[in-house]
């Protein structure tokens, strides 16, 4: 048989194989969009599809979700292409180097981040169906890569909570109850995460298995695909301002072309769309952002319903809002965003070269300095996004320094970092550390600082000359592994360490739970000629004397975190207080306990429950509203109210009995907005500041501007330079300084004493947007604090230390209130 007739052979095949292939609603037995499809049966359906198509579909599992659930990627073109798919990811790659010659497109389609808002898994069913059958011919060109639902433990939540709950037939007045999700909603995924805004900071398992694959390819566009509110038209790109300033000429046109197309489809099928609208291109961490700081256009489709809309919903307008219709929309936006691709390929591939070729920016390197600790946690952060870094020579730097915000010099050695610019991931650098990002618009969809020296708590300083490394740091290098502890005896009396990072936190964690007794102390000391500060952890052969194998089992603790222990062979100091002193206390080992549900915010409640289960290694009791007022509390030594809205749910019976609980001797760690519930006439001592308003002769202001002026009052995630006082336990670890993100102007006075973070009269944001009238408020205002009631305390955490999740240099707070506080 010629080879001629071999391939018209295969085309038949491949036609008669798209003929046979049955549909999302063939498949699963009833019409798309009259139910909403579990997860399997989505992961069943493409599944089948790459089964059915092997030649033109390729299904990976590219990780497992916290409930198991598996997260899948299909890669879809033609046959010719799937056969050759690894060479054409590698052509394609060697542009961020200026090289090769591709001649495809890739677009990465990502649906279903936020899990309530469902209706786009259904869609991506649908799309790539319509791409095996009648839109094949994009696939000549392309390789599309589809993530049928990134939050899979969300989506479940929120489907099967629906699939329970709707009436039959549904029922669209949006007051009923399946219109309606509880406090669990899901939005979010396991650990109550937004995973839309962990792009890049990686906190998460789902994002961490992601972008190890996303590294892999770098799409020239990624579409991520959302709901917002049931009354909302469709959005889609070009996106509003603020576009951070890495953004090319070429991004910002590009999303235009795309849009327009757009437009063409939803005009002629008389759908409301809008465009330039709210959601910005700024915060990294989006599934938009993060892409297009990564060479690709980046994108968010938003289809309005989410959690409200169920499978049908009337809306302000008195119009029926169905799941069929939001599969329309995300579905036409899909395969619109891929015929453009496929009509611009040279243009795209051109544009993706030019992107990484070197870049003109202000700084060339960051060279950081400080607790080693942090930064190994910071080398660890980079590695994932595979941003290169090493070591610098000893010498001095000159630069911008991060601490005083001004020009200044840092002097380094080999135990410094150096990150520069001048590397395929530069552009991300830049957006990463870069001291404070450029604004171009106040009014903003998210936090506006996120500057990494500050989020690890380190020295540093941006140089705009390229600072050399003596080497680079590999995943083998001592810098990742950290320290292991020395030689141990018998003899010995005591082993002291250092308390200052989370590593030391999970080091005592893992002591406590394997029942070690453990003791630091509250006044600095020096002993054997070595100095160790306050919190130093300060372990005893006598206080362990039956613990059966007490040396082996310290050690491999030790080892396992990479702890280095000193070795000491008495109690009497040199200087400070001796180890019997009464400055020198057990840490207890505490049941802790957090309110869920009611008045606390989910996001932030999982910030608390995802720190003590992930990042501690710590149990932790979840008491829930609905039946906390029948738990004992004294069964807990401490007590954790998430972020959130309280004004309605402490009343004075409540009140009443959580101050018994203190004064018994019970810990009260508030966070945020909690604080606002237990305030006041009846609450504890804490009280607010309100800026004070002097009246003035006003002209009018233009209903217009009435947004904007609101935003003198606001603070848009910002940093702060904030003063430490080192003696307070709650700031064991800490030096004289801490750089805190406040997140609004809630503004609390001193306390009487126990101030252990504070601002003080300059409260002008290092990094980020703070209105005037904002800062005016803010000034000699409490951080974080610790006020004593009785024989227990209450821990006032006005700035929320474990925010995503990503601020390192605030955990160690947290830590200390647990543990260090007494």
């Amino acid at each position: 048989m010629t080879r001629f007739l071999l391939l018209i052979v295969f085309f038949i095949s491949v036609i008669l194989t798209a003929q046979d292939i049955q549909s999302p609603s063939e498949f699963h037995g009833y019409e798309l969009g009259t139910q909403f499809t579990r997860h399997y049966e989505v992961v069943d359906y493409y599944e089948y599809l790459a089964e059915t198509d092997k030649a033109r579909v390729k299904l990976i599992e590219y990780g497992q979700t916290n409930e198991r659930r598996p997260l899948l990627l299909a890669f879809i073109s033609s046959a010719e292409n799937m056969r050759n798919l690894d060479a054409i990811r590698e052509e394609h790659l060697k542009a961020t180097k200026g090289e090769g010659n591709p001649d495809k497109s890739i677009v990465w389609l990502s649906y279903n981040v936020h899990g309530n808002e469902s209706v786009s898994t259904e869609a991506s069913m649908q799309t790539i169906y319509e791409l095996l059958t009648i839109k094949s011919d994009y696939l000549e060109n392309t390789i599309i890569i589809i993530d049928p639902c990134i939050n899979p433990d969300g989506r479940d939540r929120y489907s099967n909570w629906y699939n329970q709950y709707k009436n039959t037939p549904n029922q669209v007045d949006p007051n009923s109850k399946e219109h309606n999700e509880g406090w669990w909603s899901g939005r979010s995924n396991h650990y109550m995460f937004d995973l839309n805004r962990d792009w890049a900071w990686l906190t998460q398992v789902e994002s961490q298995h992601r972008l190890k694959v996303y590294n892999k390819w770098l799409p020239h566009i990624h579409v991520d695909f959302h709901e917002q509110g049931m009354n909302d038209p469709y959005y889609f790109a070009p996106a509003a301002q603020p576009y951070h300033e890495v953004i090319t000429d070429f991004q910002v046109d590009f999303q235009k072309t795309i849009g327009k197309n757009h437009a063409k489809y939803f005009d002629a099928n008389g759908w409301f769309y809008f465009t330039k609208e709210r959601f910005d291109l700024f915060y990294p961490s989006y599934g938009d952002t993060y892409p297009t700081y990564n060479g690709a256009i980046g994108m968010t489709y938003e289809q309005g319903g989410s959690g409200r809309a169920g499978l049908g919903v009337i809306t302000r307008i008195g119009d029926t809002l169905t799941l069929k219709d939001r599969i329309d929309h995300h579905h036409t936006t899909g395969l619109s965003t891929i015929e453009v691709a496929t009509n611009n390929i040279e243009k795209l591939n051109s544009e993706f070269k030019k992107f990484y070729q070197n870049k003109s920016f202000k700084y060339k390197s960051y060279v950081l300095n400080g607790n080693a600790d942090n930064l190994m946690a910071l080398g660890k952060l980079l590695k994932k996004h595979e941003i290169h870094f090493g070591m610098a020579a000893k010498g001095t730097v000159k630069g911008f320094n991060y601490q005083t915000g001004k020009p200044g010099v840092l002097k380094v050695d080999e135990n410094s970092m150096v990150v520069s610019t001048n590397q395929t991931k530069g552009t991300m650098v830049k957006v990463l550390f870069e001291p404070n990002a450029k604004l171009s618009d106040s009014l903003t969809y998210d936090i506006t600082a996120w500057s990494l020296p500050y989020a690890y708590g380190l020295n540093a300083l941006a140089s705009e000359n390229e600072v050399s490394i003596t080497a680079k740091v590999n995943e083998n290098n001592s810098f990742f592994e950290g320290d292991t502890s020395g030689p141990f005896s018998n003899n010995d009396y005591a082993y002291v360490t250092d308390w200052n990072s989370m590593k030391d936190a999970r080091f005592l964690t893992d002591l406590l739970q394997n029942n070690v007794t453990v003791k630091t102390t509250y006044s600095p000391f020096t002993l054997e000629g070595k100095k160790f500060k306050r919190g130093s952890l300060i372990i005893t052969r006598a206080d362990n004397k039956k613990i059966k194998a007490f040396t082996d089992t310290l050690k491999k603790i030790a080892q396992e975190h990479g702890k280095s222990l000193n070795t000491v062979s008495t109690g009497f100091v040199d200087s400070g207080k001796d180890f019997g002193s009464s400055y020198i206390q057990k840490i207890k080992q505490p049941k802790v306990a957090i309110l869920s549900g009611g008045p606390t915010s989910t996001l932030r409640f999982g910030e608390v429950w995802h720190y003590f289960e992930q990042q501690l290694k710590y149990p932790i009791s979840i008491l829930d509203v609905a039946y906390i007022d029948n738990v004992d509390l004294d069964n807990y030594d401490i007590f954790i109210l998430p972020d959130g809205r309280y004004s309605s749910y402490f009343t004075k019976e409540k009140l009443k009995n959580l101050k018994t609980w203190v004064r018994g001797g019970g810990k009260l760690i508030a966070i945020g907005g909690s604080i606002k519930g237990i305030d006041g006439e009846n609450g504890f001592g804490i009280k607010a500041k309100d800026l004070e308003k002097v009246a003035k002769d006003e002209v009018p202001m233009p209903y217009e501007n009435t947004q904007r002026e609101r935003m003198k009052n606001a603070i848009t995630g910002a940093i702060f330079k904030a003063k430490v006082d080192i003696t307070n336990p709650l700031a064991y670890g800490y030096n004289s300084e801490y750089f805190s993100l406040k997140l609004g102007n809630d503004a609390f006075q001193y306390l009487n004493s126990g101030n252990a973070v504070y601002l003080e009269d300059n409260t002008k944001p290092v990094s980020g947007f703070a209105g005037s009238e904002a800062q005016k408020k803010i000034k000699q205002t409490l951080v974080f604090g610790i006020e004593e009631h009785g024989r227990g305390q209450v821990i006032y955490l006005v700035d929320n230390p474990l925010f995503r999740g990503f601020w390192e240099n605030g955990k160690l707070f947290f830590a200390n209130a647990l543990f260090m506080v007494n």
